[in-house]
């Protein structure tokens, strides 16, 4: 299905929702739609399901290779890749730039890539994940003014020295439940980064605000979780659990449940391996079907960026399948949406009022713009079931 023409910003728009179903045995080789976990993954707790609706509205047009949205309350901040800028929405629907992060270097795709914020003390802080001439790394900068006309300070390292390279450089920050910095790294091109443990790259790290490196961690070091390729979305159910989404290399991209200390077998492994050295994931798609980026979590309902795949992915467990839907009890579920109506989609977060908030990514060299490329749209939720 190919993408439309879109009218202009801040009208409501109608698109079909495109539901395909997944198939529910462990599958043996590629095939055009996900696959769940042969293991049933815990049941979420809190509501939900909600799913999305065809009321569209289109926030933002004109975004320059978006990265990752942040909200912050009445207003929205945009990472551009390649301009290392960082971009206002404003509540009236402008669009400013608030700062030009420092040290940039943006080549492939490494640039200014995942945002998060904290407030620590008295003062506001906006993180930032970016390649720099050696290396990745995280900083932190003083977020300070109103609303609609923000502006930030010095930067501070928290992390530095990650591998860099043309590809797989991981980039999504967050903080968890634990107040704890969650940075997914990739393995910046050599996969053998994934299973050395002197390296940081092909890791999830875990940090204190400043950069530490907590007493809990699992190791004595900034490592979470390894084994990984390029993960680039993190996100917590309110049941505690942490989700990350990784690109797979040519057969399988994952959607994993990160436990601390545990190894998802990059590169000895790719999707489902059954090798009990390792954790497969608990859903996996092929690679043409997915490419996924950022994750977020909207009334236990997760929802999932697909660049290459051009779809929104919803995800459920078992419990919350609603009756005659696809999937069994206990076992992962996903359905596609928008599948190729706005192209590539690097990153969702949740928006005002229960709603979802999206980025395109279309003008960062491998999509296909359209005019008024990239966008931000919001799209409404609604409950999946009753009750």
């Amino acid at each position: 299905m190919g993408r439309r023409a879109w009218i202009p910003a801040a009208v409501v728009l109608t698109a079909s929702a495109l539901l395909v179903g997944c198939s529910t045995s462990e599958p043996t080789r590629p095939s055009p739609s996900g696959s769940p976990a042969t293991t049933p993954a815990p049941a979420p707790t809190g509501t939900g399901p909600v799913a999305p609706t065809s009321e569209i509205t289109v926030l933002a047009t004109g975004l320059d290779a978006p990265w990752s949205i942040l909200p912050l309350g009445d207003s929205t901040l945009i990472s551009y890749r390649d301009t290392g800028q960082i971009m206002e929405r404003t509540i009236a629907g402008d669009l400013r730039e608030v700062a030009v992060v420092p040290g940039v270097d943006a080549q492939g795709e490494g640039g200014l890539l995942g945002l998060a914020s904290r407030k620590i003390d008295e003062t506001n802080w906006v993180y930032a994940y970016l390649t720099a001439n050696n290396d990745n790394r995280v900083i932190r900068m003083p977020l300070s003014g109103e609303l609609g006309s923000l502006t930030l300070g010095g930067a501070e390292e928290v992390v530095t020295g990650l591998a860099k390279a043309g590809n797989h450089n991981g980039g999504r920050i967050a903080f968890g439940p634990d107040g704890m910095l969650y940075i997914t790294v990739g393995d910046a091109g050599d996969p053998s980064n994934a299973q050395d443990p002197a390296s940081l790259n092909g890791k999830i790290l875990r940090v204190t605000p400043t950069g530490e490196v907590p007493q809990d961690n699992p190791f004595a070091s900034p490592v979470y979780s390894l084994g990984h390729r390029n993960p680039q979305g993190i996100a917590w159910t309110e049941d505690g659990r942490m989700w990350a989404s990784e690109f797979g290399q040519n057969t399988w991209d994952e959607l994993n449940v990160i436990e601390p200390g545990s190894n998802y077998g990059w590169p000895i492994v790719e999707g489902h391996g059954g090798n009990a050295d390792y954790v497969d994931p608990v859903f996996q798609w092929s690679t043409s079907d997915a490419s996924p980026s950022g994750l977020t979590v909207v009334d236990n309902t997760l929802f999932m960026a697909a660049l290459r795949g051009e779809k929104l992915w919803s995800i459920l467990d078992g419990v919350h399948v609603p009756e005659g839907s696809v999937g069994l009890e206990g076992v992962i579920s996903a359905q596609p949406y928008f599948d190729g109506e706005f192209g590539r989609i690097r990153d969702v977060a949740p928006g005002p009022d229960g709603s979802l908030w999206m980025i395109t990514n279309n003008t960062d060299g491998r999509g296909n713009p359209i005019p008024d490329d990239d966008r931000l749209v919001q799209v409404t939720l609604s409950p999946l079931v009753e009750g």
